[in-house]
């Protein structure tokens, strides 16, 4: 493979910035556009986790100092030659550098491509290296945590626990059935379900949790919904600890959607608080009543607010029907005043509810905790090996599903070439998932989504 090279750091003015040379001809390329200081030793007496200073340099002159950091392969991140030069995190200044670098012999790296060559060289698993853009775009701590168990390898090890499984199973079928004169012994239908049944529950586990997941990684679109005036706004400035939407004792404040990403526990929220939902001739307010019905339709959940000091009328009737079902956690709000509404005909209508006073945060812990139990994050661990997209999704789908048809045939006593068909499907499956049978172009699309430089 050619030697690469690319800005791995953001192109912004920063204290430092980082262009990365990798392949077997790195440290030359390197030597061509680097020169220590008096008394310091050129590139090429370095050995692996070495760093030189000095000054990088092109056809013009100097362009800045520079830490140059050498690793031999294959102790590298890619398990190739690279060298790090760590600049002043000027663009302009890291552009050159990487001009300098292409004009020594270099291409330009391409999305991914060090992760990618880090893969090709057996240095992650492809489930290891989608954890790294995973970990380089976490927005909270617990999708931090994620993405790092995820790059340590908590996935792959589940799941290489399984195939290690499924391929003694498989291997005793072939022997069985290639090798009959060879008196192999006959695999008992309760061992065969016992192992198939471990790997049905490991699977159906991780599909389970993979909405959760998405959740930590990625955050959750969360409607505030409610007729107007029953404290949607208050709620909405509570949760964001500022005055983002307008508060006043005029029904209808809100007439469009006012947005705000904040942090519920550790869950990214992109808050949207919506117009009053009732029936109204006012033009300009039926339009932000409609924007309202068509969030609530396209959201991961509702917060339904409910002013319990006054007695519940059709709007509200007509709000508690229209989520029936979907995934919403009922406020009670105004708890400082008199009780007046019907509480037990709201809390039937919901699966989650809680009773709070948005005015002066009275409740909101237990709100918080009311949200995470419905977006189903409460009893998740962020180091559980999780999913981290659509794509593993569908391998482990697609492998529970031929794990089913395994259980199945066992039980219906069909014969064992039968069953080491389906074994091998869920194999084929899981190798897909972690890269070891995954084809070109999956690979492909694995490193498209990933920035230059990484």
């Amino acid at each position: 493979m050619s030697t690469i090279a690319a800005i791995s750091t953001p192109l912004s003015a920063s204290g430092l910035g980082v262009v990365r040379i990798s392949g077997e001809d790195a440290v030359a390329v390197g030597e061509k556009i680097f020169r220590p200081f008096k008394g310091g030793r050129e590139l090429k007496t370095l050995g692996g986790y070495s760093c030189a200073y000095g000054r990088v340099f092109d056809a013009e002159g100097d362009i800045d100092e520079a830490v140059a950091t050498v690793f031999i392969a294959p102790r590298s991140y890619t398990g190739e030659n690279t060298v790090e030069f760590s600049c002043h995190g000027s663009p302009a200044l890291l552009k050159r550098v990487l001009r300098a670098a292409l004009a020594a012999g270099a291409a330009l790296a391409g999305p991914g491509e060090f992760t990618k060559r880090a893969f090709l060289n057996g240095k992650l698993t492809l489930t290891q290296a989608e954890a790294v853009m995973d970990l380089i775009s976490a927005k909270s701590a617990g999708a931090g945590k994620a993405a790092l168990a995820m790059r340590d390898g908590a996935l792959y090890k589940k799941i290489k626990k399984i195939t290690e499984e499924l391929t003694a199973l498989e291997s005793h079928f072939a022997a069985w059935s290639d090798y009959p004169e060879e008196d192999v012994p006959e695999l008992s239908n309760e061992h065969m379900e016992s192992v198939l049944k471990e790997a049905q529950a490991v699977l159906k586990r991780l599909i389970d949790t993979y909405d959760a997941g998405k959740v930590i990684r990625e955050g959750a679109v969360t409607v505030i919904a409610g007729k107007p005036n029953v404290g949607k706004s208050t709620l909405m400035n509570l949760l964001s600890g500022r005055d983002r939407s307008i508060v006043t004792e005029v029904a209808g404040t809100t007439r469009d959607v006012v947005e705000e990403s904040v942090l519920v526990g550790d869950i990214p929220i992109r808050l949207l608080d919506t117009a009053g939902i009732h029936e109204t001739e006012d033009r300009v307010e039926k339009i932000g009543v409609d924007m309202a019905n068509t969030e609530i339709d396209r959201c991961d959940v509702v917060i339904a607010v409910f002013d319990s000091s006054a007695p519940l009328d059709s709007d509200d009737m007509n709000l508690i029907e229209k989520l029936r079902g979907k995934p919403a956690v009922a406020v009670i709000n105004k708890s400082d005043l008199e009780t007046r509404a019907d509480i037990d005909v709201i809390k039937n209508g919901f699966e989650r509810s809680v009773v709070i006073s948005a005015a002066n945060g009275n409740g909101e812990e237990e709100f918080r905790k009311a949200l995470s139990e419905v977006l189903k994050t409460a009893d998740l661990d962020p180091a559980e090996p999780v999913m981290a997209n659509e794509r593993q999704l569908d391998c482990v789908c697609r492998a529970k599903r031929a794990v089913d048809e395994a259980i199945s045939a066992v039980e219906f006593g069909m014969t064992l070439d039968a069953v080491g068909i389906c074994v091998e499907t869920a194999l084929d499956c899981l190798y897909e998932l972690t890269g070891e049978k995954a084809s070109d172009a999956v690979i492909e699309q694995v490193f498209s989504r990933f920035c230059v430089g990484k």
